[in-house]
């Protein structure tokens, strides 16, 4: 049982540290060959936006701003695509810890009550 929570508090300090560079890691969206630039952390959060100069058409005002927010789009989106496959490279071998939906036990552990269950909750009973 003791090696049980051992690999329980390993598994959870893995976890953790995988998360925590998740957060620290910034991931550069772009769109228009560069003229606009995002940077999108680990956590989904936007944290900066440049807009080159060259975005700006100043005898076509109306139709600069719509590129540019076409633009900015594109730019986020390249950025979340990144963040979205960093998050499942880190956090890809944690996927199968709480076991297969509807099936009670810590993954490799069949049967023994998992981290989310209460005590004495009986998973069968749901």
């Amino acid at each position: 049982m003791q090696q049980l929570l051992a690999a329980a508090q390993q598994m959870q300090s893995q976890l953790f540290t995988a998360q925590q560079e998740l957060a620290d890691t910034e991931v550069e969206g772009s769109a228009g060959g560069g003229l606009v630039t995002v940077v999108v952390n680990g956590q989904g959060e936007l944290v900066d936006v440049t807009i080159a100069a060259a975005a700006i058409d100043p005898a076509e005002p109306e139709e600069s701003v719509q590129t540019i927010a076409d633009l900015v789009l594109a730019a986020v989106r390249d950025a979340y695509d990144a963040v979205s496959d960093l998050q499942q490279e880190a956090m890809g071998p944690f996927a199968g810890m709480g076991g297969n939906p509807g099936e009670a036990g810590l993954p490799g552990f069949p049967g023994l009550p998992g981290l989310n269950e209460a005590p004495g909750d009986d998973a069968d009973e749901r």
